[in-house]
């Protein structure tokens, strides 16, 4: 398979513009054939006018058939091979290594949301059976489940160029649910990007999905970003991003005629309680995983902990002050994240101390780790010590006491995690702030660090604003189908009429709340 550098709309490969561009090697500075062209705004209308068109049949497909287009997607995947891996470590500057599990866990994601459909109940099928005897007034029979919501905006992520890109948890998502999509790939990516595009589209020819079902656009800025959250056949957006990108987005689609939903994650602190007794008997541990987690990906994950808050222990601070002179750096994805890293660590250092700098390696956007120190003080004067830096660095806050912990805690804005170390003492000493950080961020942890989010049935990679823009979803997990649903009731319809995850008789034998009880 060759990478052209063409937009995907639905079973077509399209390149009217003229505005050519290319991705970047990071590691070298070196650009990376072939041109690509942005698309035209004429593009994006023929690809919503074929996903129009392409979710009046996708909508009505079963489970089993959706089910089957993903898993053939995951198998498509797997088939570009060594392509794909190289493709990707030329354009992100991360290593093979990463690259292959970052495959796996594409793949693996797409597998499992074939699982939740084909096994159904996700579709929250509620019957409330007719009561015609009922005084004073009979009740009719009711039902009631999940239906998609129509054609998907999705953007791709900076930082993983598959499992947060073209055929990610968006996608799935969306795909699952009975959306068609559209995806704006991320610029970053463009090569990686189309690869997995034909993955889909081979996929969703030979799985018998209409065409339009999936497209996949090119733009090196916003003008077709932007074009497609306003764009009035769009119904539901995700994106995985900087705070400034999400705002500006959210802010555009609810001004349009038909406000739609935009599922935002812009990026998160996740601050680390480190509480006094497991200082006292593993600090030298601590601080060495913190370390670890604060550089793990170069410091690009979502979920790097950029802040650490504990009461003042200097035995633990020298301890940090051991370790972060070993802490390596890394290549970041792209000069424009390299350039926000250099420029925020500069600004931070005029309101805090080093307490030791890692080592960069060679690397065109390479760059080194570097650990701040501050006091309570000095966090609550300066305000913006609190916002993300996104890289490898995180900042040590020393308070006096409890009650300081908690008082920090109270003031925080949403993230998406929030972690606690300590003893059971510990544990049973700070319930308070454990039921503060529940209102605070979308995931808690207990004794570990948040880098590494599983993909699950039960996991939340989401939280309280600015975290994002609806803290009631999750952008990892198979919870996160719900976002491009939404609840419709069926009144007084014949067995006929109903879809089979409603009939009386339950033919796919899923689990239903039933008059109240939840049965199959």
């Amino acid at each position: 398979m060759q990478i052209t550098g063409k937009n995907i709309i639905g079973f077509e490969t399209l390149s009217e513009g003229t505005v050519a561009i290319q991705a970047t090697n990071p590691a070298t500075g070196e650009t990376l054939a072939p041109l690509f062209y942005k698309a035209t705004i004429e593009e994006l209308g023929y690809a919503a006018d074929k996903a129009v068109k392409a979710f009046q049949i996708y909508r009505k497909k079963s489970g089993f058939e959706k089910a089957s287009f993903l898993e053939k997607i995951a198998d498509e995947i797997e088939n570009l091979g060594d392509l794909l891996t190289e493709r990707y470590v030329a354009e992100s500057g991360l290593p093979q290594g990463r690259a292959v599990g970052e495959r796996g866990r594409t793949t693996g994601q797409l597998r499992l949301f074939a699982q939740l459909l084909r096994e159904g109940s996700w579709v929250n099928a509620r019957i409330d059976s007719a009561l015609p005897e009922r005084q004073p007034a009979p009740r009719p029979d009711i039902r009631a489940m999940e239906r998609p919501l129509g054609v998907v905006g999705v953007f791709g992520a900076s930082n993983f160029p598959l499992a947060f890109s073209v055929a990610g948890g968006d996608t799935a998502s969306a795909l699952a649910a009975g959306c068609c999509v559209i995806f704006k790939a991320h610029p970053a990516h463009l090569g990686t990007s189309e690869l997995v595009g034909k993955a889909i589209q081979k996929a969703a020819e030979a799985s018998n999905m209409p065409d339009g079902v999936f497209s996949l656009l090119f733009d090196d800025g916003h003008e077709i970003g932007m074009a497609l959250v306003k764009h009035p056949s769009i119904k539901a957006i995700g994106f995985t991003g900087s705070y400034k990108g999400g705002k500006a987005l959210f802010d555009a689609a609810v001004a349009r005629p038909e406000p739609i939903p935009v599922y935002a994650e812009m990026g998160s602190v996740n601050p680390v309680f480190v509480l006094p007794k497991i200082l006292e008997e593993k600090g030298a541990a601590l601080a060495q995983n913190y370390v670890a987690s604060v550089t793990l990906g170069v410091g690009q994950f979502c979920t790097n902990p950029g802040t650490l808050f504990l009461q003042k222990n200097e035995s633990f601070m020298q301890e940090l002050e051991k370790q972060a002179p070993n802490a390596q750096g890394g290549v970041m994805l792209t000069t424009g994240i390299r350039d926000a890293y250099v420029k925020g660590i500069e600004h931070a250092k005029n309101f805090t101390q080093i307490i030791g700098v890692g080592k960069a390696p060679e690397g065109f956007t390479a760059v080194e780790p570097i650990i701040l120190r501050t006091d309570i003080e000095g966090f609550n004067t300066n305000t913006h010590l609190g916002e993300e830096i996104f890289g490898p660095t995180s900042l040590v806050v020393e308070a006096n006491s409890k009650e300081e912990i908690l008082e920090v805690a109270k003031n925080l804005s949403g993230h998406l995690t929030a972690t606690v170390h300590g003893t059971e003492e510990d544990l049973a000493d700070y319930t308070d702030l454990i039921e503060v950080l529940e209102q605070k961020v979308g995931r808690i942890l207990i004794n570990g660090f948040p880098t590494g989010v599983e993909v699950s049935h039960a996991m939340v990679h989401g939280g309280p604003f600015p975290a994002t823009t609806d803290a009631r979803s999750t952008s990892v997990g198979t919870m996160a189908i719900t976002r491009f649903t939404r609840p419709v009731c069926y009144q007084n319809f014949p067995d006929s009429l109903l879809l089979d995850e409603l009939k009386s008789d339950n033919p796919l034998n899923i689990w239903r709340l039933v008059d109240g009880e939840l049965k199959k």
